[in-house]
């Protein structure tokens, strides 16, 4: 009875393992592990030998593209791979592949000596071409000359040198793209032109300066007050005298110094005049109608008292620039001229500015003077 009873443990037991196996119960724990087969290679299954490939006819265009891979020079990059770029002993770029760094590619090449100079690719040939016909740097062309100096555009620039009105070192030049020398001397409608942008500087001019550029005597000059307002050289347009106060402007475009001193524009001047007396109102009614000087009839816009101050103080308004005009006007009546300041000036005041101090013109003020 006893080994009827071991004898269907143990088959319970095998019949308990395939159940595990086959994944429908949680396998037994089992103590003690199978030992593993001394050969394990003969169980596994011998690889069947592959098939050899039947030989595949390419088509047309197949076989071009087959063809230029062995077609390309060796010279050329492989494809697929990074090219970098290596330096030699001097220091210059030698392209060349990345493996290869710290070598030249082309060691003992050598450019060869032709003269006709046909080794040279057209890259090459162009740079020189474009050296050879390069113009210096010190010439400009004429009608970019013109309009840099602030008179009009390029384009009407060309319709003035067609014209004839532009002259450079005293001969008229109609030619187009003619090139100028920055030590030629430009006349445009009989004034000199300098290509440089125009300033126009307003100043408040002091008591003892004159209105030049330069003295002989080494006295006090405008240019003294206004050097650092224009990496420009300016002019003072008109003049003050010595002992006159107001305002003036100083520019280096010479069309607008012309068009503001010609008499032919009738730019107005307004001069704040202190006199050594009252003045009478006869005498200002004669100042009014005109009073002859050497030159002719010096005609007054206008004359009048200044309201709230004494009767030796009068505003007088002209457009005549006569070298010392409103001074010999009163002497020619018997009065002294103590103090003249200058308090308009085709259109610009000295509104803001301390004696001896200067501004820049705004563009709107710049526009106005080109529009008078």
């Amino acid at each position: 009875m006893s080994r009827d009873r071991n004898s269907n443990n143990k088959a319970k037991k095998v019949r308990i393992s395939k159940i595990s196996n086959s994944g429908s119960s949680r396998p037994a724990p089992s103590r003690a592990r199978a030992p593993k087969p001394e050969n394990t290679e003969e169980r596994k299954p011998a690889k069947e030998p592959k098939a050899p490939r039947e030989p595949r006819l390419m088509s047309q265009s197949e076989a071009k593209s087959y063809e230029k891979t062995f077609d390309r020079p060796a010279s050329r990059k492989p494809v697929g791979k990074r090219v970098g770029k290596s330096t030699d002993k001097d220091g210059k770029f030698a392209k060349g592949d990345g493996k290869s760094r710290g070598t030249k590619l082309f060691k003992n090449y050598e450019r060869p000596q032709d003269e006709n100079e046909k080794t040279r690719s057209f890259v090459q040939k162009r740079r020189f071409d474009k050296l050879a016909k390069e113009t210096p740097k010190e010439s400009i062309r004429l009608n970019k000359y013109i309009a840099n100096s602030g008179i009009c555009s390029r384009r009407e620039a060309d319709e003035l040198i067609t014209q004839g009105l532009v002259e450079v070192n005293g001969k008229v030049v109609t030619e187009m793209g003619y090139q100028v020398q920055k030590t030629d001397k430009v006349i445009f409608d009989g004034q000199g032109i300098t290509p440089e942008k125009p300033v126009y500087v307003l100043l408040n001019k002091p008591k003892g300066y004159i209105s030049t550029t330069k003295d002989e005597k080494a006295r006090k000059t405008v240019m003294d007050l206004v050097a650092n307002a224009s990496p420009y050289r300016v002019f003072p347009v008109g003049r003050l005298d010595r002992s006159t106060t107001g305002v003036i402007l100083l520019t280096n475009d010479g069309h607008m110094t012309k068009k503001l001193t010609h008499p032919s524009f009738n730019m107005k001047k307004i001069y704040h005049v202190t006199l050594d007396k009252k003045l009478d109102r006869a005498d200002l009614n004669a100042i009014a109608e005109g009073i002859r000087l050497e030159e002719g009839v010096a005609e007054v816009d206008s004359i009048s008292y200044i309201e709230g101050k004494p009767r030796n103080e009068v505003g007088i308004e002209i457009h005549i620039g006569w070298n010392r005009v409103v001074r010999r006007i009163f002497q020619r009546l018997g009065y002294e001229v103590e103090a003249l300041d200058r308090v308009m000036f085709a259109g610009l005041t000295k509104k803001n500015i301390k004696r001896g101090h200067w501004r820049i013109l705004s563009e709107l003020e710049v526009n106005n003077l080109k529009m008078m």
